[in-house]
C-alpha cells in the first residue's frame, strides 16, 4: 500500500489530478504486468491498462474504502477490462514473465535447455487453470505479492488464497505429470 494513499484518494476524489497522478505512478507497472500476462500483447496491454486508469478516474467518486486497499479496486477494474477484451477478441493468457521459482515449486530441474522447455511447458499448463487460479499464481510468482496482499486484492481470506495456491500448484503438477506419460 502506498504511504498516504487514503489522503491521495481523498484529494483525487475532489478532482486533484496530481494526487491521482501519484496513484497512477505507483500502480501502473504492476497493473500493466498483470494485464500483459492475461492478454499476451504489449499494445493491447498498454491500451487496457490505460482504460483501467481512465475508468478509475471517471468512477473514483464511487470508490469507498471498505477495508481493502485501493489496489484491490484497480485489479478488479483490470480483471473486468480483460473479461471485456476476451468477449470481443480471441485472446489467451501469457506467462512470459514466469518466475523460475514456480518451476521449482512444481518440481522442474534447472539446466538451460530443460529450463527453456520447462518454461514453455509450464506456461501451456498454466492456461489450463481456472482464471482465479491463474490470478493467484500471477500475483504470487510474477508480482511477488504476499498471501495477505493477494487476499486483499481478490477480496478473499488469506486461507482461501492459500487453498487456491495449493489447488493451482496441485493442478499444475497433475497436468505436467499427465503430459509426461503421453
Amino acid at each position: 500500500m502506498l504511504e498516504g494513499e487514503q489522503n491521495l484518494i481523498k484529494k483525487a476524489k475532489e478532482g486533484d489530478q496530481a494526487s491521482f497522478g501519484q496513484l497512477y505512478d505507483h500502480y501502473i507497472a504492476p497493473l500493466y504486468r498483470f494485464v500483459l500476462m492475461k492478454v499476451n500483447d504489449k499494445a493491447e496491454a498498454e491500451d487496457l491498462t490505460h482504460e483501467v486508469f481512465l475508468s478509475s478516474w471517471q468512477n473514483l467518486k464511487g470508490y469507498k474504502f471498505q477495508g481493502f486497499p485501493f489496489s484491490s479496486w484497480l485489479y478488479q477494474i483490470a480483471r473486468n477490462k480483460v473479461i471485456d477484451f476476451y468477449r470481443t477478441k480471441k485472446a489467451h493468457v501469457s506467462f512470459e514473465n514466469l518466475d523460475e521459482d514456480l518451476l521449482k515449486v512444481v518440481g522442474v530441474s534447472e539446466t538451460n535447455l530443460e529450463v527453456t522447455l520447462a518454461v514453455e511447458t509450464v506456461k501451456k499448463a498454466l492456461t489450463k487453470l481456472t482464471p482465479e487460479q491463474q490470478d493467484v499464481i500471477a500475483m504470487k510468482f510474477i508480482e511477488d505479492l504476499s498471501n495477505d496482499e493477494i487476499a486483499r486484492n481478490l477480496g478473499k481470506s488469506e486461507g482461501a488464497v492459500r487453498l487456491l495456491q495449493h489447488r493451482a500448484i496441485s493442478n499444475l503438477k497433475e497436468i505436467l505429470a499427465s503430459w509426461k506419460t503421453e
